[in-house]
């Protein structure tokens, strides 16, 4: 509320100044219930979030536990079939599992990523699955993955999931897409690129999908536009489906590689606006 211009002021009954000012503190008290009510709010999509995200990784660890023993047994196709899907609860989760610096290339570095003598994981036991056609000499990497995921989730226990945090985290996740899974080069063994793009996009769904009431308050327009390029995303994606999976990411043409960048680019734009709408609650 601006200041009164100090010569009227003068003219004012003392009454009259008793009035605004108890009109000015009511406003001010409004505005203070008002962001106390928005901020429980942001608080309680951040607790659910959490939720979601603890889930996710405790799913994970479930399918990385049939994972590694298909390894260690030695069961080479069982391990394929069992890799991508598996990943895919990381993929969700990422936004809290990359909180943890140390654990997150330990699990999911790539060749390169990390000194070859430090490089474990997934991606590891990726290469020797695909490219060697083995799992013999594999079954350390197996045992060291299952630890480390078995520490993650002892660990996300603590993460503080701030509103910041998801909606970074949503759209981290789809630049993370259209910047360098695009290229293929996140499983470059076994080309099961698909399923991380839809995890990705499923997790950073899955925040909009908790921001969604908050947002359709303050700007209905916006959120039916990113509703729609979720729609358009999973269109492409719906295309590529093969059973209760996705093709091998070699088999897309360059067009609908691009095609698939351009709409993840798109939905990303305005899941960005989210940040500045919902502060201004």
């Amino acid at each position: 509320m601006k200041k009164a211009n100090a010569s009227l002021a003068v003219l004012l009954s003392t009454s009259l100044l008793f009035g605004c000012a108890q009109e000015k503190e009511g406003t001010e008290q409004a505005d203070d219930n008002a962001k106390e009510v928005s901020a429980s709010k942001l608080d309680d999509v951040s607790t659910e979030y959490r939720e979601y995200a603890i889930g996710e990784i405790e799913e994970f660890v479930n399918a990385t536990e049939k994972f590694t023993t298909a390894v260690s047994a030695g069961d080479i196709e069982k391990a394929k079939e069992l890799y991508a899907p598996a990943r895919m609860h990381y993929e969700r989760a990422e936004p809290i599992a990359e909180v943890f610096g140390d654990l997150d290339p330990k699990i999911d570095a790539r060749e390169g990523d990390v000194k070859d003598e430090e490089w474990g994981g997934y991606h590891r036991i990726e290469m020797g699955l695909w490219q060697e056609n083995t799992t013999k000499g594999y079954e350390k990497y197996a045992d060291q993955l299952m630890n480390d995921v078995n520490l993650l989730r002892a660990k996300v226990e603590t993460v503080e999931v701030t509103p910041d945090l998801l909606i970074t985290g949503a759209v981290d996740l789809l630049n993370e897409v259209s910047t360098s899974k695009v290229t293929g080069e996140e499983d470059r063994y076994s080309h099961t690129d698909l399923y991380d793009f839809v995890a990705n996009v499923e997790g950073a769904e899955k925040i909009y999908d908790l921001l969604t009431p908050a947002l359709k308050e303050k700007d209905a327009k916006l959120a039916a536009e990113i509703q729609q390029r979720f729609d358009d995303v999973y269109a492409l994606l719906e295309k590529h489906k093969e059973g209760n999976g996705y093709i091998s990411y070699t088999d897309l043409k360059e067009a609908e590689v691009k095609e698939l960048s351009q709409a993840i680019d798109a939905l990303a734009e305005p899941l960005s606006q989210i940040g500045i709408v919902t502060e201004e609650s």
